[in-house]
């Protein structure tokens, strides 16, 4: 037995707040969201991989450690849209050789988003 992949990562958002997590996935980050569900959970495609949200009417506020990373093409572009949609970007914790910053997203979820420096040189 190997494992050859990350089948999909689950995330919660407070029940109600569909609507913001929606826009906030595929209008600010770009990510589709698949049509096939059972239940509440809204289901959306990032790459190869699956992100899965679900509504929980005892939510709490996730911490900050625990986080969910992308790596991105044109990073740039995904941070002016951010800013433009008035997020805060925390981009005090720079990566050798990559350019990155965190956000959350509606329901407090920390989110990485990473792209390799061509040169390599540190960000």
């Amino acid at each position: 037995m190997t494992i050859h992949a990350i089948n999909h990562v689950q995330l919660a958002f407070p029940a109600g707040q569909e609507a913001a997590i929606r826009h906030f996935y595929t209008d600010l980050l770009g990510l589709t969201e698949l049509g096939f569900t059972t239940g509440p959970a809204l289901r959306f495609n990032a790459g190869g991989q699956r992100l899965d949200l679900l509504p929980a009417s005892a939510w709490q506020p996730p911490s900050a450690l625990p986080h969910l990373a992308f790596e991105v093409t044109d990073l740039p572009r995904l941070r002016a849209r951010l800013l433009g949609a008035s997020l805060a970007l925390d981009e005090s914790r720079p990566l050798p050789g990559h350019l990155r910053f965190y956000a959350q997203d509606p329901a407090g979820n920390q989110l990485e988003f990473l792209q390799p420096e061509p040169s390599g040189a540190a960000a």
